[in-house]
């Protein structure tokens, strides 16, 4: 499912106004048709590629989502960029964030998910090489 972008145009010029409208105009066709032609899995993440999160999923992590039936909304991967710029506001390099009932391991530096554990795997379950923890 598309939905609409929210963008706060009252502190636009009137050409700046026009310019984003084609953009989110240009990003909802893009979304959509990423939606129609791939798996809503890949579309949420080209969702969120197109809109400029700056967040990225590594192919690996790509494959432990999908192995794991882990489901991420537009909603998680607002919290999970937000995560990730709190932790590179505190100098995180390499952090364990963990939301709901999954483990993401995400390298702030680069702005990746690196890996992801669903709840039933996170039992026993050991993190190393991170510097930082966020519970989202």
């Amino acid at each position: 499912m598309v939905q609409p972008i929210q963008l706060d145009t009252s502190v636009l010029k009137p050409a700046d106004q026009v310019q984003a409208q084609a953009q989110r105009q240009i990003i909802q066709e893009q979304a959509l048709r990423a939606a129609q032609t791939a798996q809503p899995f890949e579309a949420t993440f080209q969702t969120a590629v197109d809109r400029g999160l700056g967040i990225k999923f590594s192919a690996h992590a790509k494959e432990r989502l999908q192995s794991r039936q882990i489901e991420l909304t537009e909603g998680d991967l607002n919290r999970i960029q937000g995560a990730v710029a709190k932790a590179a506001a505190k100098g995180a390099r390499s952090s364990l964030l963990v939301m709901k009932d999954v483990a993401l391991i995400v390298s702030v530096t680069n702005r990746t998910v690196i890996t992801a554990v669903d709840g039933s795997s996170l039992k026993d379950n050991v993190f190393t090489n991170i510097d930082s923890a966020v519970i989202v």
